[in-house]
């Protein structure tokens, strides 16, 4: 849980670097409040799921946040987060951008953010 709220409080912070753990338990952590929600939703007869779509526009800017912090993770820029636009093929490609390992080393974007890289 502690990785969802240090996620949540560098709001909009788009320079950096972030581990796949935290990119993954944010991910997790969302869908599991969204699948709730709408639940709730469903449950209460709300159509369109209004408790998921508000949560999901309040969200948007810290998953896009994380995102782009794990894209610098992997040494790539965060306009790699376009190619997710391209039906399916895009958003298997940045699937596999946020699968792999990041740069144990400092890069462009920072240092390692689990502080365990090689000392350059």
């Amino acid at each position: 849980m502690s990785w969802y709220i240090a996620a949540l409080k560098k709001y909009a912070i788009f320079n950096g670097r972030s581990r796949r753990l935290e990119y993954w338990i944010f991910t997790l952590i969302s869908g599991l409040i969204v699948a709730g929600l709408g639940y709730a939703d469903t449950r209460m007869g709300n159509y369109p799921p209004l408790l998921s779509a508000i949560y999901a526009l309040a969200v948007l800017i810290p998953a896009i946040a994380v995102t782009v912090r794990r894209l610098h993770d992997t040494d790539r820029s965060g306009w790699w987060l376009l190619i997710s636009l391209v039906p399916f093929i895009g958003q298997l490609v940045l699937l596999v951008f946020m699968l792999i390992g990041g740069k144990p080393e400092r890069n462009q974007y920072g240092p390692d953010p689990k502080g365990l890289g090689v000392r350059v």
